[in-house]
């Protein structure tokens, strides 16, 4: 199945984007004062968010590498 390079930057926007709102979940789980659990959330939002946006940019790179050829 061949997916297009405009099908892979949308792919990569999304990934990229949900990487940015567990990144935000991760923030605001650190700024939670009372909240029992706080740390394990925050530190899981935020590894989440950055391998979520790595795997939204090697996407993004590959659909570019696919069109120039």
């Amino acid at each position: 199945m061949k997916i297009s390079s405009t099908d892979q930057k949308a792919i990569s926007l999304i990934l990229f984007c949900t990487g940015f709102l567990f990144c935000l979940i991760g923030a605001a789980a650190r700024l939670k004062e009372n909240f029992h659990s706080r740390a394990e959330i925050s530190s899981a939002g935020f590894t989440l968010a950055a391998v979520l946006a790595v795997l939204g940019i090697i996407v993004f790179l590959l659909s570019l590498r696919k069109r120039a050829c």
